[in-house]
């Protein structure tokens, strides 16, 4: 039941761990039909980090690799309870298992409307005074200013020193005190679902505690993937087209905008010293993964003031 491609990267990025877990997972998931007395409904699907099962109810249950981030998911359903997200119906946190409202298989990222206003019009919802317990953005903030110093000292790349500068001020000025508002974490165009109750529901949270500019942020960060990639927009079109979605994007979430195109900046720099040291998902190494870094860099240093 297990997909072959889901297997695989789990043990090329667990290892062991994963091995083992894998062996787990049909029993795990069997035990959760049993617990919630669910009849299977369809083939499993899966995302990066777990597996997902339809089951009768138009509902899925999906069980995750038991990792720290992976931890707060149905914190963050739970407080949403369907506004702009799934909905939450069961949950088992010792098996990283949840049992969750089902929505489509089409993402927000194979949308050829304006993604950017309905990306904002979800953040608006999503936007909302987070529970207690979840852990907090504003303690990573000095994390990040050393890996920002390291990386900029020690790989070879083409940013001026005040686009790094500007990186480190907003981490400063923005990251070390931040609002006492839920924060989706990697809110963009693939996690957010067509679905049958709303036009569009977002899908597979964080669960921080911080500024609902770092999820439009992130939103934008990738898009410049997708229509790079996906529309085969050229470097200066792009760029254009991004700064278009900012504006929407800020004026549908009620974020605003400047601070937006700040953690976009930010994002951008610890992006383009992420991809020259780890590579990324979509490309690991050769002309693809040079494109993707550059293309990254012309953002970080176009947004930088």
């Amino acid at each position: 039941m297990i997909p072959s491609a889901f297997a695989q990267a789990t043990v090329e990025r667990e290892g062991a761990a994963g091995e083992a877990w894998l062996a787990e997972l049909p029993g795990i998931v069997d035990d959760l039909l049993s617990q919630w007395s669910l009849e299977r409904d369809g083939n499993v699907l899966h995302g990066q980090v777990g597996v997902v099962v339809p089951v009768e109810g138009d509902a899925v249950v999906k069980v995750s690799f038991p990792h720290p981030g992976n931890v707060h998911e149905p914190d963050a359903f739970e407080a949403w309870d369907g506004r702009g997200a799934v909905r939450l119906y069961e949950r088992d946190d010792a098996r990283y298992a949840m049992l969750l409202e089902r929505a489509h298989s089409s993402t927000l990222a194979e949308h050829t409307g304006d993604v950017a206003t309905v990306a904002g019009d979800l953040l608006r919802q999503l936007t909302i005074p987070a529970p207690d317990g979840l852990p907090r953005m504003s303690s990573r903030a000095d994390e990040w200013a050393e890996e920002l110093r390291k990386d900029a000292a020690e790989l070879d790349h083409p940013l001026p020193s005040s686009v790094v500068d500007q990186a480190l001020a907003v981490i400063d000025e923005l990251c070390r005190e931040q609002p006492e508002t839920l924060v989706h974490g990697d809110f963009h165009a693939r996690n957010i679902l067509r679905a049958e109750r709303e036009p569009w529901l977002a899908v597979d949270p964080k669960g921080y505690v911080g500024d609902p500019a770092y999820d439009a942020a992130i939103f934008l960060r990738t898009r410049a993937y997708y229509l790079h990639v996906g529309d085969g927009l050229a470097t200066d079109g792009l760029l254009r087209h991004l700064g278009a979605e900012l504006g929407r994007l800020a004026e549908a979430s009620g974020v605003d905008e400047e601070r937006i195109r700040r953690w976009t900046q930010l994002i951008a720099v610890q992006s383009s010293f992420w991809g020259r040291r780890n590579g990324f998902g979509r490309a690991r190494g050769g002309s693809e993964l040079d494109q993707l870094v550059q293309l990254i860099d012309e953002v970080a240093v176009t947004w930088t003031t």
